[in-house]
């Protein structure tokens, strides 16, 4: 039975994964120094220890701690872990902003949720109502072994398999590709994006469209339209009027360098500006 520490398992992802793990086959050990986050743990049963009880025996020990900590927090935990052992992180903007503690007689593996998809057809309401994964709706998962060997990566993988499931694919990238995903592609650009949509909805609304039917409208032409360019309805295109105005908006408020955000500089910009 391998030893795990979750450090972080009362916050906002490693309560999360506390979800998962605590009935999982892995022999766990919890760290956690807020108040709050002691609180709900204690609530599920869960005993808190100290680093210097479980880290040194740990074969696995979990980052589970907001970007702008990881500096401060592997640096007080990586050194204390054995030789051998495996540093799992949930994101790999501080492992590409050269923020985690470096050591070359451990591993470090870095995975991250890709949440359930829109597209998830799930026919229970508990699963569709699942919007961030890991409770019922099956997910997909990004995963990448920045120093170590192939069973290390397998060790990682099994274990995000088990804190994030239930799983519908796991994907192996590298480091730099998890990088373009987040923050490049799903929060600089996507959520950049999503975010303007959202406040459109509400321009719409103060100009006296009822609220409901605002978003009822939305939220419909939002599947229908992901649904054509995703490639759920094969052959499904816009019609010729919705591709006039498509146009009309790339030219009115879409700047033709937007692609810029994913130029290894501008990545490294964004994850410097998180981290």
């Amino acid at each position: 039975m391998q030893k795990v520490t979750l450090v972080g398992a009362g916050g906002k992802m490693g309560f999360r994964l506390t979800q998962n793990l605590k009935n999982s086959d892995y022999e766990m050990a919890y760290l956690e120094i807020s108040p709050q986050g002691m609180q709900k743990l204690g609530e599920k049963g869960i005993v808190v220890t100290s680093a210097g009880n479980c880290i040194p025996e740990a074969d696995i020990v979990i980052l589970a701690v907001p970007d702008v900590a990881l500096s401060m927090v592997s640096g007080e935990m990586i050194p204390m872990m054995k030789s051998g052992a495996l540093v799992v992180t949930l994101d790999p903007a501080a492992a590409l902003a050269g923020k985690l503690f470096s050591r070359s007689d451990v591993s470090y593996f870095i995975t991250h949720p890709a949440h359930p998809s829109i597209f998830n057809w799930e026919s229970e309401e508990e699963k569709m109502k699942d919007h961030f994964g890991g409770i019922a709706a099956k997910q997909s998962i990004v995963c990448a072994l920045m120093s170590g060997t192939d069973d290390d990566y397998l060790k990682g993988e099994i274990l995000a398999r088990t804190f994030y499931g239930p799983i519908h694919r796991s994907h192996r990238i590298t480091v730099e590709q998890m990088g373009l995903l987040e923050p490049a592609l799903v929060e600089t650009l996507a959520s950049t994006c999503i975010y303007v949509i959202r406040q459109g909805l509400d321009e719409v609304i103060k100009r006296g469209v009822p609220a409901e039917a605002a978003r009822d409208f939305l939220l419909g032409h939002l599947r229908i339209q992901m649904a054509v360019l995703f490639n759920e309805l094969p052959g499904a295109v816009f019609s010729d009027a919705a591709n006039k105005a498509l146009q009309r908006g790339l030219k009115e408020f879409i700047k033709d360098d937007w692609r810029k955000v994913f130029e290894p500089e501008n990545v490294r910009d964004q994850i410097a500006s998180i981290t």
